[in-house]
């Protein structure tokens, strides 16, 4: 870091007490956040001059002792720089700027003058954030913290994209509706991210990064004198209450960060990476062993469960076929879950192991193995990771946690720490949303918290509508394990719950999602039989898990979206609109200078009738052409542009 400054802008005001103020501005000039230090400390965020929140407090409140925020004054302020380029394993482009411009003020209490606090803030080019650390010597000593103060406050009654995971012990699995700020209600748990829409010009996201030996971050309304917002409420340590212990903490201890992304446009959010940015970088020593790929899935998605060497070689077969590297062992192979007597380590009988491993590896792929997290818990799991590398197992799927309390959080990461340990990568379903840690342990390669594709077999809220929101405000947050690839198509008059699963919208809406949604170990859903001689499955043969770049062509939150897709020297588009047909048109400008030869897989003229119809075509295109995307409702575009050296 280059030490900019000690005091930049310092104003004081006499009321009760000065209040200084600082500034911390983007490297672009863009952004900007101020920082108030007197007898609360508050924040307000401005952008392109523009403010996009206004005065809003931060503070604690901890059990038997008095609150951490109020009657506030300044020991010492730094400036700094924060200039570098780093290199992702799992990766949406092949390098990624790190840069801000750092603020950090260490602050102490008036009546307890030993109680301080660092509090910095980070201005980047794609939002703010900031986080607390509160400092001190005495490790021997707990605090208890029972609330968070932070809030958002808007200037306005504005549109949002919320969230309501009704509870704590939640598996983050629902839509995230359109409303106005003042429609939130407070009985609700609004998951993160939230998106806002400030104006035309101007969208926000607010989500947390580094969740690390704290409790994850939820939304209540708040409404102030003259302002609008939300503030932050933590989840509960298990068997607490709502308004009960959250934190409990020894000194010195850090608060993750509390992010507001910002851009321009919907897709500008979609393209931040602010979030890998503010964790920490990768700790595994030679993560080479990483391997991001497309899985093939057995039974539980497209028919009832099927536990048995016979079913388990028919989804290696598809693998194989696929080029795909992996196969998922979904649940009950290791006979019934979540029982005192379970094994994680015994296999059941109507599986032979040793078989199904030896027939994948002849076929050059390699198992995931489903786990119950209680399962995991009760279990040694670090013998159990070694049985799993002795095997060749190449990861661990962990579902059902349905929590993101302090302890439930460090399960996490322990969890993907001893699995790096015996080269296990890891999926966690059934899991609260992504922090940023994937940077830090690149094992940790996807997560769920998201209502996805397997909805389809009991509801009707996997729409079009949910599937093209999601870019703008779960996937914000990090990767999530959507399951996409169901190609039993259907529009909406005849989709229907029943077995084999169908799912709502066109065969390319589904082809589209897996260049949209990220996820390095992309889960593909559907049967063996519903694969193969279909349409579009050359594609799915084609597309990758991880890019060498990232663009967002277009997007509206809940309409539509078009991201293109780099790797090595060929790039891949996709495109997803609502329930409305749509027409679009996109440039090629992003292309390098040369000829590639597009196959695009697009609706078909009677795609709105028989949603699994789409065509097939093939052009040369190059750099600056433009090229016309007409997709039915519920429908989607899909292609691959191979470079012609």
């Amino acid at each position: 870091m280059k030490l900019i400054s000690s005091l930049l802008l310092l104003i004081c005001l006499f009321s009760y007490q000065a209040i200084a103020q600082f500034t911390v501005v983007s490297p672009d000039n863009k952004v900007e956040a101020k920082v108030n230090i007197g007898e609360t400390i508050s924040y307000s965020v401005l952008f392109n001059g523009k403010t996009v929140l206004i005065d809003s407090p931060i503070g604690f409140t901890f059990k038997n002792s008095p609150p951490l925020g109020d009657d506030m004054k300044l020991v010492e302020s730094i400036y700094s720089e924060i200039n570098e380029t780093w290199k992702p394993i799992l990766k949406r482009e092949t390098e990624v700027l790190n840069h801000c411009n750092q603020l950090q003020l260490q602050i102490a209490e008036i009546r307890f003058p030993n109680r301080k606090i660092n509090l910095t803030f980070r201005a980047y080019n794609d939002g703010i954030a900031f986080r607390t650390e509160f400092l001190g010597i005495q490790k021997a000593h707990q605090f208890t913290i029972v609330n968070e103060k932070t809030s958002f406050y808007f200037p306005d009654d504005l549109t949002c994209w919320a969230a309501n995971h009704k509870g704590y012990g939640s598996h983050q699995e629902n839509e995230y509706f359109e409303h106005k700020l003042s429609e939130l209600e407070m009985e609700w748990v609004i998951g993160l991210p939230m998106t806002v829409k400030v104006d035309d010009e101007c969208y926000v996201a607010i989500t947390e990064a580094d969740l690390t030996n704290f409790a994850g971050m939820y939304l209540k309304p708040a409404v102030g004198k003259n302002k609008i917002g939300v503030k932050t409420q933590l989840a509960p340590l298990p068997g607490e209450k709502e308004d009960g212990d959250k934190v409990i903490l020894e000194l010195p201890h850090k608060t993750p960060w509390r992010v507001v992304m910002i851009g321009e446009t919907p897709g500008r959010l979609v393209e931040s990476e602010i979030i890998s940015n503010l964790n920490e970088p990768c700790a595994i020593k030679d993560p080479s062993w990483i391997k991001p790929g497309i899985s093939a899935w057995d039974h539980w998605w497209s028919g009832r469960v099927k536990m048995d060497t016979k079913t388990i070689k028919e989804y290696i077969d598809l693998a194989s076929e696929m080029g795909w590297p992996y196969q998922l062992i979904d649940w009950q192979w290791y006979g019934q879950y979540n029982l005192p007597d379970a094994d994680i380590t015994r296999v059941t009988d109507s599986v032979d192991m040793p078989e199904v491993l030896e027939y994948a590896k002849k076929k050059n792929v390699r198992c995931w193995l489903w786990l119950y997290w209680a399962d995991v818990d009760r279990s040694d799991f670090e013998k159990a990771c070694a049985l799993y590398e002795k095997w060749g197992i190449a990861g661990v799927k962990i579902d059902f946690m349905a929590r993101d309390d302090q302890k439930m959080v460090n399960w996490y990461h322990k969890i993907a720490k001893i699995a790096a340990q015996h080269h296990l990568m890891v999926d966690f379903h059934g899991a609260y949303k992504p922090t940023g840690f994937q940077r830090t342990y690149p094992n940790l390669m996807t997560q769920e918290g998201v209502l996805g594709n397997e909805y389809n077999k009991w509801s009707m809220r996997v729409t079009p509508e949910h599937c093209v929101t999601l870019p703008f405000t779960r996937m914000l947050a990090g990767p999530m394990d959507f399951t996409p690839g169901g190609f039993i198509n259907r529009n909406g008059e005849t989709f229907a719950n029943e077995l084999p699963s169908n799912v709502m919208g066109t065969r390319c809406f589904q082809l589209a999602q897996f260049v949209i949604y990220d996820s390095p170990f992309q889960v593909a859903c559907d049967h063996p039989v519903n694969y193969r001689g279909q349409p579009g499955i050359e594609f799915l043969k084609k597309v990758k898990t991880v890019w060498d770049d990232t663009k967002v062509l277009n997007g509206q939150i809940g309409q539509f979206i078009t991201m293109a897709r780099r790797s090595a020297d060929d790039w891949f588009i996709g495109s997803m609109t609502n329930s409305y047909a749509r027409d679009l048109e996109i440039s090629l400008d992003f292309l390098e200078p040369g000829k590639y030869k597009m196959v695009s897989f697009a609706d078909a003229p009677d795609s709105g009738i028989d949603a699994t119809k789409l065509v097939k075509s093939e052009i040369i295109v190059k750099k600056g052409d433009k090229i016309k995307i007409k997709m039915a409702p519920g429908g989607g575009f899909a292609a691959y542009l191979e470079c012609i050296k």
